[in-house]
């Protein structure tokens, strides 16, 4: 794959403008300036922009690109629907959602998209799976869901807030305390150490750079505090309380399903889709019902994310839970990455129960919903045995010392910034830095980010074909006599996950059986039977059980579905039959009375 892995950069992470991307036509293409991404930065909006309209332009009978509406402050969320249109409109065929960068520092979970997207585009022709995947299948991609977020994580003196730029929930400048920003204008936001006696933390015994805990009951040494790099307002010379950033809004906790107030779910928002960005995904979603999965990228943990969020394992509809094993330990596989419960083993507190997309897309819509938290930095040094959300809490200070090890070595030592003086405008002199968490924590360095980006288009390219497929199974005409003619039409999902995708969906009522319609052209006449009606839903070629179960399967054909007309018309006659599955798409075609 081309995108350099690039020396690391003069300004420190790499996050900067990102440049613009540059043209060539691969060996292995057929089609004419396809753009290559440069993978090892991040793009501001315009730039972002023009390589989207650049692909719709180089690739327009696979790439449209579209917005799905306005961010807070005005910026275009784009959209691309990715398929081969020559086969057949998007809303005819299953489809995949995917998108990134909903938090707005998470930058890598937008270049996942683009690796992704660029493999479609540049494999087409050449990549039977890609070639089959975009004949049969959309995929609907939002590379970028918080514009804003993103451009205010990329400035020059970046401001690394979790999500929207809305002021929430009050529009006001704080008065005092600390705000977290970048004091020396070196495009980071670190830590600061301060001697204090009463301080938390001492320098390790053998290793000064790094700050460790100090012992229960410990005295008589050098001690510090370590605080997030920032500006004081109104300091007293005693206390410091950091103030929470003043836009203050989670869009993962926007969506619909399991909304809750702020005293119960910081960052919701005032009302659930209260967001325009929240509320344009959910708009498109609702009227897309063919989607049948979707993958969402976060950064960091380098975990695969599994729902329930909201219950346990053993609260879940069995046969779901099957499945997302089934489905996710394929993602482990071809990841590397570990597939996991949200609800079991990704609780931020064991008291706790966040909500956000997975539960609105699964436990509301039925449909199948994976978020991916790209790059584990610890995992990377070396350590291997830890719980994702635990270690963070507290760990060992040879984990530290192994991290260190790391930026050293891989990193440059950028990744963890050697203590220089600085002279704070409230504080005096104090010493800046510490781990450079945004440019080597919640991203991956700049030379692995095209490394990591690449552990996902295989996952997500069978992910999409394992999505319901319907095909026309057979449409025949049989004389009765008299201009009168029998008509039995009779279709097949193809696809390994069944036309409802879920059990949720047959609970929530959310995917309706296999519709059949016949368009009856003037002078025919129906005789029996009725204009439309709604079939079963029909099954996959999942195996239900293996073939040593106790007992087979009864669902022999469940993957096929019939209905039959009379009508009474003139020989010769033409009439047009339609079969649609919400989740396995819509298929045309007609019949002759003869």
């Amino acid at each position: 794959m081309p995108g350099a892995a690039a020396t690391l950069p003069a300004v420190p992470g790499g996050l900067g403008a990102g440049s613009i991307h540059r043209f060539r036509k691969p060996a292995f293409a057929a089609m004419a300036d396809i753009p290559v991404p440069r993978f090892d930065q991040f793009y501001r909006h315009p730039e972002l922009t023009r390589l989207l309209r650049d692909y719709a332009a180089a690739a327009p009978h696979l790439v449209a690109l579209s917005s799905l509406g306005k961010s807070f402050e005005g910026r275009d969320i784009w959209l691309l629907t990715i398929t081969n249109q020559a086969t057949g409109v998007d809303t005819d065929k299953p489809a995949f959602w995917v998108d990134g960068n909903i938090h707005a520092a998470e930058l890598t979970a937008s270049t996942a998209c683009l690796y992704w997207l660029h493999q479609l585009v540049s494999g087409f022709e050449t990549d039977p799976k890609i070639r089959q995947l975009l004949d049969t299948r959309v995929v609907y991609m939002a590379p970028r869901l918080n514009p804003d977020g993103a451009e205010l994580a990329l400035l020059p003196r970046p401001r690394h807030i979790r999500s929207s730029t809305r002021p929430y929930p009050y529009d006001e400048e704080p008065v005092d305390g600390l705000t977290i920003e970048d004091v020396d204008g070196d495009g980071r936001v670190l830590s600061m150490r301060i001697p204090d006696p009463h301080g938390p933390y001492k320098k390790h015994a053998t290793e000064p750079r790094l700050m460790v805990p100090r012992e229960p009951g410990e005295f008589g040494g050098e001690y510090y505090r370590v605080i997030p790099e920032g500006t004081l307002k109104n300091f007293d010379g005693l206390k410091i309380t950091a103030n929470p950033d003043r836009e203050g809004l989670d869009l993962n906790r926007n969506f619909p399903a399991y909304w809750r107030q702020e005293f119960e779910q910081v960052g919701a928002g005032p009302y659930p889709t209260s967001e325009p960005e929240v509320r344009a995904m959910v708009d498109f979603v609702t009227r897309h019902p063919n989607i049948g999965a979707a993958v969402s990228f976060h950064t960091h943990s380098g975990v695969i994310l599994r729902p329930m969020g909201t219950q346990s394992d053993d609260d879940m509809t069995p046969e779901d839970l099957w499945m997302y094993k089934r489905l996710s330990d394929i993602g482990a596989k071809l990841t590397g990455y570990p597939a996991i419960s949200i609800f079991h083993e990704f609780k931020y507190h064991p008291k706790q129960t966040i909500t956000g997309t997975q539960d609105w897309v699964y436990e509301h819509l039925g449909a199948l919903f994976w978020t991916v938290e790209i790059w584990a930095p610890n995992k990377e040094a070396g350590i291997t045995d830890y719980q994702w959300i635990e270690w963070y809490r507290d760990h060992p200070p040879e984990d530290d010392l192994k991290l260190l090890k790391w930026s050293d070595e891989q990193c440059a030592g950028q990744a963890y910034v050697d203590w220089q003086p600085f002279r704070h405008p409230q504080l005096g002199m104090v010493e800046l830095g510490g781990w450079d968490r945004m440019n080597f924590w919640r991203n991956p360095p700049p030379h692995l980010r095209e490394r990591e980006a690449a552990r996902f288009p295989a996952w997500l390219t069978q992910l999409a074909l394992a999505l319901p497929r319907l095909e026309v199974l057979r449409a025949e005409v049989r004389a009765l006599g008299n201009d009168s003619w029998r008509i039995r039409f009779a279709v097949a999902n193809s696809g390994y996950l069944p036309a409802y995708v879920t059990k949720r969906a047959l609970e929530r009522k959310t995917a309706r059986g296999t519709v059949f319609d016949i368009h009856l052209p003037p002078g025919v006449t129906l005789v029996s039977g009725q204009e439309r009606v709604v079939g079963a839903h029909l099954e996959g070629h999942a195996p239900k059980s293996s073939l040593q179960a106790f007992l087979p399967s009864r669902e022999i054909t469940g993957d096929r579905a019939v209905v039959e007309w009379v009508v009474s018309g003139e020989r010769g006659t033409a009439i047009a039959l339609s079969a649609s599955a919400d989740r396995a798409g819509t298929v045309r075609t007609e019949v002759t009375l003869d």
